[in-house]
C-alpha cells in the first residue's frame, strides 16, 4: 500500500479538499437514489471529527465546460445536509475569489460545496492552472472518487501532486478489496466473466488468465468461446468474428495454468421472452433456430464447486440473460453459493460493473459479498491491470 489514508494526516484545524463522486440521478431537482451521497459520510464525518473543514469537489453530468444551471451541484445541498447531519455552504464555482472566500470564511463543523468542477473545459484536460487554482483553497487533499480514479483530470489527478494527498474511506475501502482480490489474494482464486461481448472485455481476459486459478465465462460471451471450438450456437448472441482471439485466449490460459470454464448445459429458447419455452441441452446441441440465454444446472454445479474449493473471487458480469425470468437462473444460484461461502469466512468475494451490482442485488446475495463496487470503468480498468492516474497520484 503505497499511499496515505486519513488517518496519516493532521486535519486539526486544516481545509481538506476532498474530491468526491456525487454524480447521483436527480429528477426535478430531487435526488432520486443517494447512495453515492451515503457512501461519503464516514470520510466527511471523520475529517469534521478530527477538527478538518471539509471541502467538497465533484462533478455532475456532461457539461462540456459549460455552466448549465440543470447540471448544477447546489441542487444536491438539501440532501448532502441530510447525510451529513450539519450545515453545508455552497460555492458558487470550484475556483476563484468566490470560492476562496467561501473557504477562508468556512466554519468548523461545517461542510463547502463547490460547484461542479466540469463546468470548466480545463478540468477533463488535467490542467495544472485550473488544480493550483483549486489548491489555493485546501491544506490537504483527500481523494474519495475511485469510480473517478481512471480518469487524469485536475482534481483527480494534478491537485493531488500540489498538496500532501491521501485516500478518503471509500477510496480505502475500494482500495484495501481490490488488492486482497488481485493484488496479494489468498489462492486459489476464481473470477467470473459475463456479459455479451468478447471485444470489450480482451484486456480483461488477458489479464486475468495470467493471474487466476480458474476463469469462468457466461452470458454470449460464452457463445463465442464455443463457437471457437466449433460448436454451433444456432441463433444465440455470438462475435463470430471474435472466435480466433476466443480460441488464442484458451490457448494462453493452457500455458498459464489458468482453467477456463465454459458451459457444459445450457437453457435454450426460441424467443427472448419472460417465460418463453425453454429447454436444458448439452452446450453443443442447440438447435438452428434456438437462443442460448442461460447456463444449465450442470454448469451450475461446476462452477459452484470450484467457489467451495476457492479462497478468493472476483466477479464481472452475470451468467445468462438475467434480467427476465427464467434465464436468471444461473447467476442466482452461484451468486448465492458466492455469498454462502463469504458469510462462513471460507471465500473473499468482490464484485463490480453495472450488470454485475444489479445482478447480485436481484438474487439477494450482494449484502453478503465481501466488497460491491459500484466504480464502473475504475474498476474494469483495475481489473484489466492499468494504472489508475488518480491512485496512482496518492502513491507519489
Amino acid at each position: 500500500m503505497g499511499w496515505k489514508t486519513l488517518d496519516d494526516m493532521d486535519l486539526n484545524g486544516k481545509r481538506v479538499l476532498v474530491r468526491v463522486d456525487i454524480n447521483v440521478p436527480v429528477v426535478d431537482g430531487v435526488v432520486t437514489d443517494a447512495t453515492r451521497i451515503e457512501r461519503i459520510v464516514p470520510t466527511v464525518k471523520d475529517i469534521l471529527a478530527a477538527g478538518g473543514k471539509p471541502i467538497l469537489l465533484a462533478h455532475f453530468g456532461r457539461p462540456g465546460g459549460e455552466r448549465r444551471q440543470n447540471l448544477s451541484l447546489k441542487q444536491l445541498v438539501p440532501t448532502l445536509e441530510a447525510a451529513f447531519g450539519t450545515k453545508v455552504r455552497f460555492g458558487e464555482d470550484c475556483v476563484g475569489i468566490e470560492a476562496e472566500t467561501a473557504a477562508a470564511n468556512l466554519s468548523a463543523g461545517e461542510v463547502l460545496l463547490l460547484e461542479n468542477t466540469r463546468f470548466h473545459a480545463a478540468e477533463t484536460k488535467n490542467s495544472h492552472e485550473l488544480a493550483a487554482g483549486m489548491a489555493k483553497m485546501g491544506d490537504v487533499y483527500c481523494n474519495d472518487a475511485f469510480s473517478a480514479a481512471h480518469r487524469a483530470h485536475s482534481s483527480t489527478e494534478a491537485l493531488a501532486r500540489l498538496l500532501p494527498a491521501c485516500a478518503g474511506r471509500l477510496m480505502q475501502q475500494e482500495l484495501s478489496a481490490l488488492e486482497a482480490a488481485l493484488g496479494a489474494p489468498k489462492r486459489p482464486v476464481t473470477a467470473v466473466v459475463g456479459g455479451a461481448k468478447v471485444s470489450t472485455k480482451l484486456d480483461l481476459l488477458g489479464n486475468l488468465i495470467e493471474k487466476v486459478d480458474y476463469l469462468v465465462i457466461g452470458g454470449g460471451m460464452a457463445n463465442t468461446f464455443l463457437v471457437a471450438q466449433g460448436v454451433n450456437v444456432g441463433k444465440s448472441l455470438a462475435e463470430s468474428a471474435m472466435k480466433e482471439t476466443a480460441a488464442e485466449i484458451l490457448a494462453k490460459a493452457e500455458t498459464t495454468g489458468c482453467q477456463i470454464v465454459l458451459p457444459r448445459d445450457v437453457v435454450v429458447a426460441e424467443k427472448f421472452e419472460a417465460d418463453a419455452p425453454n429447454q436444458v441441452l448439452p452446450a453443443d446441441q442447440c438447435p438452428a433456430d434456438g437462443m442460448i440465454l442461460d447456463a444449465g444446472p450442470e454448469t451450475v454445479a461446476e462452477i459452484t464447486a470450484i467457489f467451495a474449493k476457492s479462497q478468493t473471487l472476483i466477479w464481472n458480469g452475470p451468467l445468462g440473460a438475467f434480467e427476465i425470468e427464467p434465464f436468471d437462473a444461473a447467476t442466482n444460484a452461484a451468486a448465492l453459493k458466492a455469498a454462502e461461502l463469504t458469510r462462513s469466512g471460507q471465500l473473499v468475494s468482490v464484485a463490480g460493473g453495472g450488470d454485475t451490482v444489479a445482478a447480485l442485488n436481484a438474487s439477494g446475495a450482494a449484502r453478503d459479498f465481501s466488497y460491491i463496487s459500484t466504480a464502473g470503468g475504475a474498476f474494469l480498468e483495475w481489473m484489466e491491470g492499468k494504472t489508475l492516474p488518480g491512485v496512482a497520484a496518492l502513491e507519489q
